[in-house]
């Protein structure tokens, strides 16, 4: 036992330092080192770089060296280099200089410039026919090297560069050889499997809820109403068409931009498949058109200013001339490690492939030719992309519609649903397939006018040229036609007379007057009465079953005073095509033209506010007219004439995401509000719905749909009832004029503090004097009813006497009228009405305390110096004789 035991273990020991050993091999091979905030640590050798390039294209046209693979790679974290160079060549035993420069918005951030025969890549050193090019390696760089790339474009969406190989004759000192690559860092706005999905999910469902409320119901009228205040499917393709057609113009676009509207690519047709490409591109032949004439630089096309251009004495110095190796060069030849050229199989995976002809370079998204490119669709291929996509999407209407209506025949069949159930819409659903085409024509309608300009501005080959052709004539004619008749079978032919009148009451002039009855003439002179259509008033448009049913698929989303729109929309469009298509050639005619029809239409939809569904005007007449008057002017900013920094077009363009990121944003909460109202229409014959919380919310938009139907304006709110006015007494300034009493020195003389010891004097019955002494504080502080604050020339009144008032005995002096007049009675009367004058400021607090002030039993009437006895009244005393002035 213990022998074989320990055989074993022998054994197992082995395996594991087998193992072990195989282990360290594969570490050591897939395995390299790098340096990571300091520490040396192993990391994978297929990670992903921090920049690398994509698809690469030729920049010169008729480059000697054919090459299939340039790729490139910086990797931060070990700071390090990788290039890989594929091709071939005819020519024979010639020496080549190569130059590597890297850019990023519009600026070199690093240049390089080799001898392969000094940088062991010795299957150029020199090229042979027959011999294959590779050129594989590891360059070691500094810090210095990468201090012109800042750290946010190792993490910013869309990083905009691009990295060019040239290729030098020696013998010539000539460029042979020109490739431009696109620069990335894997972040992107462009994420149609995501996005373009979730967008595709959210159209379905206002397709689905359009067309339920277009089916659903018991008469035309209602179903009509209903159906006017659901999601529009034509306004959702209107926007997504607006979005991704701003890539039309003809200017030089930032690459986010480009990558953003790549998401609504699908709603335009432009879905990329090998093999539709193919066939198109056999349908169409080799004539792939000048990219450049939409804005774009072709693959395959002489770009010398590329980059910036090339100094070609900077690429051969002295050295190089002497046939000695240059500093540059020497440097390279130490730093550069051989490496095998790793596949997509074996490690790298992240290069990419030569573009095809029609395409645009990498880098460049000029136009819509650049615009298209993130679909790898040439510009030459994009009518027929469309429109065979087109077909297909109607062939899926019709399918979709018989579809249905096999399944409710078969469950009417099964007694799974009642007979009765949608059966407006089994009876008349050949009616239904029709105008389900027509309509998608409509909403398809700037998409084809567009692409079908497009071909013919563009590409002049003849197949695809005549298929255009066709398309554009059926839907301007056809289309067109069928909106022109849906106009003229409203009207009706009228009589109008032709009144001679004047002018301004001078110059003779004639009117057009509508002859209502016989009795047109009354008295007035006319020339003529002539026949003219006119629209007949006897009733709404939308209670004309017969018109909705006919062309409710044009007219039934617009009010009532607007059911004509659809006439001026196509319009719209075509115009809006033409500037796009038409004037591709010329970017400044395009876009300032193309500004110039947005703003007016902006205006105008804002008057006409044509939609009888709020949600509907609120997207199309402020969000999408605002959408595309602010696209359309920021987009002039990147015209090539301008010359603006690549940094400052970037921010633009981020501008223009979010105005068209909030644009798509309102327009998903639309189909979602869109799809419960969409419910509610659904569920009008029943009592209540669930959840119970909405019933409420039901009623409301009922109620909504009944007034809008009408279009008339909403009536004025009632007049809110006159509110009691609280008592209040409030004193904001006092502004003191001269008085009588500032001719009385005593009184002033008191008020001033002059006199210590004032006193009142008093007649008395027997003659005797009786004097009282005032106190010395201020008189407003004085709170006894027998002091007065009025001076000795003011008197007193009140605002009704009695007899009661003057019935003591106090008062029957023998002078009567005197004591009356200037005695008792004034001293008793000043008194009483020193105490209310005291009493007023604290009559006034009440009353800003929201109490009711107390009226003053007395008011004081000044009396003058002269005439003594005629600026005042008093009342006899009960018992006495005498007569009291006037």
């Amino acid at each position: 036992m213990a022998p074989g035991f320990g055989r074993m273990v022998a054994i197992l020991v082995l395996l594991l330092a087998f193992l072990q050993v195989a282990r360290a091999a594969e570490t050591e091979e897939q395995y390299v080192r790098a340096e990571i905030n300091g520490k040396t640590m192993l990391v994978r050798d297929n990670r992903r770089p921090a920049l690398y390039t994509q698809d690469f294209g030729d920049c010169k046209g008729d480059s000697s060296i054919n090459v299939t693979r340039f790729d490139a790679a910086y990797y931060k974290d070990n700071m390090t280099v990788t290039f890989h160079l594929a091709g071939e060549s005819a020519m024979k035993n010639e020496s080549i200089m190569m130059y590597i420069g890297v850019y990023a918005y519009g600026q070199n951030r690093f240049d390089l410039t080799f001898d392969p025969c000094h940088a062991n890549i010795y299957s150029a050193c020199p090229v042979e026919a027959g011999t294959p090019i590779e050129a594989n390696g590891v360059i070691p760089v500094n810090a210095q090297d990468v201090a012109a790339i800042p750290d946010i474009a190792l993490s910013i969406p869309d990083f905009e560069g691009e990295a060019i190989l040239r290729i030098f004759a020696n013998s010539t000192q000539t460029e042979i050889g020109c490739f431009s690559a696109v620069i990335t860092n894997g972040a992107s706005f462009s994420q149609p499997a995501a996005v373009g999905s979730a967008l595709g999910f959210f159209t379905f469902v206002a397709v689905v809820a359009s067309f339920a409320t277009a089916i659903y119901g018991s008469t035309v009228p209602d179903i009509r109403k209903h159906y006017a205040h659901s999601m529009s499917v034509q306004v959702v393709f209107a926007v997504w068409h607006h979005i991704f057609f701003s890539g039309a113009l003809s200017v030089n676009w930032p690459s986010v931009l480009v990558a953003f509207w790549s998401n609504y690519a699908w709603a335009a047709g432009m879905i990329y498949t090998e093999s539709m490409q193919n066939t198109i591109n056999n349908f169409i032949g080799s004539n792939k058109g000048n990219t450049s004439q939409v804005g774009a630089a072709g693959t395959g096309v002489e770009t010398p200013e590329l980059g910036g251009g090339f100094d070609i004495r900077k690429i051969y110095t002295r050295d190089v001339l002497e046939d000695q190796p240059s500093q540059a060069s020497r440097m390279l030849e130490k730093a550069l490690a051989r490496r095998d050229l790793a596949g997509k199989e074996d490690g790298y995976a992240w290069y990419g492939d030569a573009v095809k002809p029609g395409l645009p370079l990498p880098g460049n998204f000029s136009g819509f030719a650049g615009t298209l490119k993130e679909q790898k669709i040439p510009a030459s291929n994009a009518f027929m992309t469309g429109f065979i996509w087109f077909v297909i999407l109607l062939a899926a209407v019709v399918s979709a519609i018989l579809l249905l209506k096999v399944v409710l025949e078969t469950l009417s069949k099964s007694k799974m649903i009642r007979a009765e159930r949608l059966a407006l819409f089994r009876k008349h659903w050949l009616r239904y397939t029709l105008f389900a085409v027509l309509r998608t024509l409509v909403i398809g309608y700037f998409m084809l006018i567009f692409l079908s300009l497009f071909q013919f501005a563009y590409l002049a080959s003849p197949a695809p040229v005549a298929v255009a052709c066709i398309v554009f004539l059926i839907l301007f004619l056809g289309v067109g036609g069928l909106a022109a008749y849906a106009c003229f079978f409203r009207l009706r032919s009228g009589d109008y007379i032709v009144e001679k009148k004047r002018l301004l009451k001078v110059i003779p002039w004639y009117g057009l007057t509508r002859n209502h009855t016989t009795q047109h003439l009354n008295g007035k002179p006319y020339a003529d009465t002539i026949a003219w259509p006119s629209i007949h008033p006897e009733s709404s448009i939308h209670d004309d079953e017969e018109y909705t049913s006919k062309f409710g698929w044009l007219a039934s989303r617009f009010r009532r005073t607007r059911w004509w729109f659809f006439v001026a929309w196509l319009l719209y469009e075509s115009i809006r095509a033409c500037f796009l298509a038409g004037a591709s050639g010329a970017p400044r005619v395009q876009v300032f033209g193309l500004l110039a029809v947005e703003v007016v239409a902006f205006v105008v939809l804002i008057i006409l506010r044509p939609f009888e569904g709020q949600r509907l005007n609120v997207i199309v007449v402020y969000l999408l007219g605002f959408s595309k008057v602010a696209t359309t002017g920021l987009s002039a900013a990147f015209d090539t004439t301008f010359n603006l920094p690549r940094i400052t077009t970037t921010v633009i363009g981020v501008v223009i995401i979010v105005i068209q990121g909030l644009l798509t944003v309102v327009v998903l909460v639309a189909i979602v509000s869109g799809a419960i109202t969409t419910y509610f229409s659904l569920t009008r014959y029943r009592e209540t719905i669930r959840p119970s919380k909405w019933n409420g919310m039901r009623d409301k938009y009922y109620k909504r749909l009944n007034t809008a139907v009408l279009d008339i304006p909403r009536p004025a709110p009632p007049p809110r009832p006159p509110q009691p006015k609280d008592l209040y007494f409030s004193i904001n300034s006092i502004k003191r004029v001269p008085k009588v009493e500032d001719e009385d020195a005593e009184f002033m003389a008191e008020i001033n503090g002059e006199l210590a010891d004032s006193r009142i004097t008093l007649p008395q019955q027997d003659g005797i004097v009786e004097t009282r002494p005032t106190r010395s504080r201020a008189s407003s502080m004085r709170s006894q009813m027998s002091f007065s604050s009025l001076p000795h020339r003011a008197h007193v009144h009140r605002a009704s006497w009695s007899s009661r008032d003057f019935s003591g005995d106090q008062f029957r002096t023998p002078d009567h009228r005197r004591h009356s007049r200037g005695g008792s009675l004034s001293v008793i009367s000043d008194s009483v009405n020193r105490s209310a004058f005291r009493a007023f400021p604290d009559t006034q607090g009440s009353v800003a305390r929201g109490s009711e002030p107390q009226t003053p039993l007395f008011v004081a009437i000044p009396r003058p110096m002269s005439p003594p006895r005629a600026d005042f009244m008093t009342t006899p005393v009960s018992g006495h004789t005498g007569r009291s002035p006037v």
